[in-house]
């Protein structure tokens, strides 16, 4: 009887593997979504189409990116998350609803760990971005100034719990201050804001702000990360600006629903990889000042882990929180 049992168990599963072998070899053989949480023409939307360009030339089919935006990325994220597991819905992200949400808010629709993590995407540093106008023009006078005027300065975010947000709560940890916070529902909106003299600092990345800073529409104050960038060489890093203790980098990956099929983790793993090496769209990544990503599902399971303990780390200490 047992036997017997133990037989009909390893038939099922053979037959499952092979199904799911099967799926990959015909794959695609339709439209591929790409969910990005965002709104269009921010970073993580820009990086993603590229990526699906390149894909829909190799397969042959449609890509359609699908900007679902809200509640710092969990509305996307719900929707990737219960989507069917067959490789025609993928999920293009920041690390919010990948590395932080589980931490910051009390409770979700989905779980961040039963994504199937398939490459990343690129990685980029943040920024002590201020508007034109501050009455400051380094960390340290930012941090005089703040600490003058407390609950006075406000500072944006692309929504509760980016890494922008959870930055500046590192910043006001670290240095003993208080500002308010506005988030937005994406990096394109902060600026236009900061533009329109209604935001003070963000903890905005590189791609966002380069065009703005070299056209003088904006100052930056440092790079939070432990090297310059070279877009900007001659802005120092927290360290050099006084503030060693604030390092933050920007990260985008994309991952498939829960339960997909090993078989298509790594035939959508490998095409995207491929990808990501071709040196047009290098070049294009690094014209936005990101650096690409390229990793194995193993790699990027093991990288969104370490970050989602970082940060976790961060909401602990700092006490952030949204209901």
């Amino acid at each position: 009887m047992h036997r017997r049992l133990s037989i009909c168990l390893l038939a099922a599963l053979s037959v499952f593997a092979l199904s799911g072998l099967a799926h990959a070899q015909n794959y695609p053989i339709k439209t591929v979504k790409f969910l990005v949480p965002f709104p269009p023409g921010g970073i993580n939307d820009i990086l993603a189409r590229i990526v699906a360009d390149k894909l829909q030339a190799k397969w042959g089919q449609p890509i359609v990116i699908e900007n679902r935006t809200g509640a710092g990325g969990n509305i996307g994220a719900d929707l990737a998350a219960h989507a069917d597991p067959d490789g025609y819905t993928l999920f293009a992200s920041a690390p919010g609803p990948l590395a932080i949400n589980q931490s910051l808010y009390k409770q979700l629709s989905y779980k961040p760990e039963e994504f199937v993590p398939i490459t990343g995407l690129g990685k980029v540093p943040n920024l002590f971005i201020v508007r034109k106008d501050f009455p400051a023009n380094s960390v340290k006078e930012l941090i005089a100034y703040v600490k003058a005027n407390p609950g006075k300065v406000v500072f944006g975010s692309q929504g509760n719990g980016a890494t922008p947000h959870l930055t500046a709560n590192m910043f006001m940890s670290l240095t003993g201050t208080t500002m308010i916070h506005v988030p937005y529902r994406g990096e394109t909106l902060v600026l236009q804001d900061m533009l329109g003299g209604h935001v003070d600092l963000f903890f905005g990345n590189v791609s966002a702000a380069l065009a703005l800073w070299r056209d003088g529409k904006i100052k930056v104050l440092a790079v939070t990360d432990t090297a310059r960038s070279a877009a900007m060489p001659d802005v120092p890093t927290s360290a050099e600006a006084g503030l060693p203790g604030l390092v933050a980098l920007g990260w985008f990956a994309v991952v498939g629903p829960p339960k997909l099929p090993a078989a298509l983790q790594n035939e959508i793993a490998n095409a995207m990889i491929e990808a990501l090496k071709l040196p047009d769209v290098q070049a294009k990544f690094r014209a936005l000042s990101v650096e690409p990503l390229p990793m194995t599902p193993a790699e990027t399971a093991a990288f969104i882990k370490d970050e989602a303990r970082r940060w976790g780390d961060v909401i602990k200490q700092t006490g952030v929180a949204v209901e």
